[in-house]
C-alpha cells in the first residue's frame, strides 16, 4: 500500500548543488513554484571534498545565472571552504526555497500523473521533477580492486580528507584524473612515499601564453563540443585535462608527478601472492595524453592565425621515461586510494524507464525523451561538454526552465 501524499507542488528540483541552485534561481524569476530538496546543506557535494581542496578552474569561470564570481581574485581559485560560502550567499541571494536534510530515497510515476518523491518527510507529489544532483554518484573502482587484502586500509576520495588522517607508510593511488594527480601531490609533499597507477587522460600546461589554459579551451570551442562530436559515447567518460588551482595554478601531469619522486605505474591489475600487479601500459597513457595536447595546440594555431596574431609558446612535452615496476610488493603500504572516476547511479532510486544502457540520461536539452515531465541539469554532456561545469551550467538551466515554462502553459491548437 503507497503512502498518502503530504504535499503536492508544481516542480521538485533534487539537489542543492550549482545545478540545482541554477534552475532554481531561473524558475524563481519566472514566478514558477518549486522547492529544492537537498541531502544534506546547500553544496553538500563540495563540503564533502577533501580538506585542502580548490578549483580547478579560474574563479572567473564561475558564471552561475545572477551568481558569477565578483571577488578581486578572478585569476584564482577558490579553496572548499569559500565555494561552499559562494553557493550559501548565492541560494540567499534570492531566497531559494532549498529544503536541507531532505534525502530523497525513491522517484516513482504516480497513479494520478506527475510523480512521487518518497523522502523520510514524506511523500511528495510533484507536476515535474528536475534532478540536478549530478551524474557520478557511484564511486568506480577496477575489477582488481576485489583481491585487495582486508589488512589494508582502501577507500575512495570521498573517504579520504587529509595525509595525516590515513595509517602510516606507502600509499598507492589508484587513478589519474585531476584529482588523483593532486592526492599524489599531496601525499607526497606531506612525506609519504606515493605510488600512483595512470591510465589515459588529457594534459595541458597550466598556462599557455599569458593566458590560462581554460582561457584558450574556452576559446577554441572545447567546451561546446557535444557528445556528437566524440568518436564515442565512451569518450565521455574521459576526465578533465590534468592540473591543479594549488599555490596559485600549476601544471600536474606525469612529468611533473615523476620529476618530484612519485613513482608512476600501469594499470592496476589486481593482488596475487601479496604483490599489486600493473599492466605494461604506462607508455601507451602518456602518448593518449600527449596526443590530446597535440590536438590542442593545434587548434590555438589555428585559432591564432584566422584572428592574425601570434601564437603563444607551445613547446614540445619533454622527455619521458616510460619505465614502470609491474608488481609491487604490498608489506609496508598503509593505504589505497581509489580515484579512479565515478558512474551514474540514478537507477537504484529512479524507478523510471528513462536511462540507457551506461545509466546516461535519454534526454534532448535536459529533458527526458520518454518520461515527460522529467528533466535534468548538472549532467556531462548534457548538452555539450560544460554542461558540468561552473561555466556551462547556468547556460543549461536557462534553456532548461524555458521548457519547464513551455510545458507550464503548452500552446494551444484551434
Amino acid at each position: 500500500m503507497s503512502s498518502p501524499v503530504q504535499e503536492r507542488v508544481e516542480v521538485v528540483v533534487v539537489g542543492g548543488g550549482p545545478a540545482g541552485l541554477a534552475i532554481s534561481h531561473e524558475l524563481t524569476e519566472g514566478g514558477i513554484e518549486h522547492v529544492v530538496l537537498e541531502r544534506g546543506r546547500v553544496g553538500q557535494s563540495w563540503r564533502d571534498r577533501w580538506d585542502s581542496f580548490c578549483l580547478v578552474t579560474p574563479n572567473w569561470s564561475v558564471k552561475l545565472p545572477g551568481g558569477a564570481y565578483v571577488g578581486d581574485d578572478p585569476d584564482g581559485f577558490m579553496p572548499r571552504d569559500e565555494i561552499v560560502a559562494h553557493l550559501e550567499a548565492y541560494a540567499s541571494s534570492f531566497a531559494a526555497p532549498v529544503r536541507e536534510g531532505v534525502e530523497v530515497s525513491s522517484l516513482d510515476g504516480a497513479e494520478d500523473g506527475g510523480f512521487a518523491l518518497r523522502t523520510a518527510d514524506g511523500v511528495l507529489h510533484a507536476e515535474r521533477v528536475v534532478l540536478a544532483s549530478g551524474a557520478f554518484q557511484r564511486p568506480h573502482r577496477p575489477p582488481g580492486a576485489a583481491t585487495l587484502p582486508g589488512d589494508i586500509v582502501h577507500i575512495d576520495v570521498e573517504g579520504y580528507s587529509n595525509p595525516g588522517a590515513l595509517p602510516a607508510g606507502r600509499v598507492l593511488v589508484v587513478g589519474s584524473g585531476q584529482t588523483g594527480c593532486q592526492l599524489a601531490e599531496e601525499l607526497h609533499e606531506a612525506g609519504r612515499e606515493v605510488f600512483i597507477s595512470c591510465g589515459r587522460a588529457p594534459w595541458s600546461p597550466r598556462r599557455i601564453g599569458n593566458r590560462d589554459t581554460m582561457y584558450w579551451a574556452a576559446e577554441i570551442g572545447a567546451f561546446d563540443e557535444t557528445l556528437a562530436d566524440l568518436p564515442s559515447p565512451l569518450a565521455r567518460m574521459v576526465g578533465n585535462p590534468q592540473a591543479t588551482g594549488h599555490g596559485g595554478g600549476h601544471d600536474l601531469h606525469y612529468r611533473v608527478l615523476q620529476r618530484i619522486g612519485v613513482t608512476l605505474l600501469g594499470h592496476f591489475v589486481g593482488v596475487e601472492g601479496g604483490r599489486a600487479h600493473f599492466a605494461p601500459d604506462l607508455a601507451a597513457s602518456v602518448a593518449f595524453g600527449d596526443a590530446r595536447y597535440k590536438r590542442m595546440r593545434e587548434k590555438i594555431a589555428k585559432l591564432c592565425a584566422a584572428r592574425g596574431i601570434a601564437a603563444p609558446d607551445m613547446g614540445e612535452p619533454a622527455p619521458f621515461d616510460p619505465r614502470a615496476p609491474e608488481s609491487l610488493d604490498l608489506e609496508g603500504f598503509g593505504a589505497v586510494i581509489f580515484a579512479s572516476g565515478f558512474a551514474p547511479d540514478y537507477t537504484s532510486w529512479v524507478h523510471l524507464d528513462a536511462f540507457d544502457e551506461r545509466g546516461f540520461p535519454i534526454q534532448q536539452d535536459g529533458a527526458s525523451t520518454v518520461v515527460p515531465g522529467l528533466h535534468f541539469c548538472g549532467v556531462p554532456f548534457l548538452r555539450k561538454r560544460k554542461s558540468s561545469l561552473l561555466i556551462g551550467i547556468g547556460e543549461d538551466a536557462e534553456i532548461l526552465t524555458r521548457e519547464l515554462a513551455a510545458e507550464r502553459h503548452p500552446a494551444r491548437t484551434i
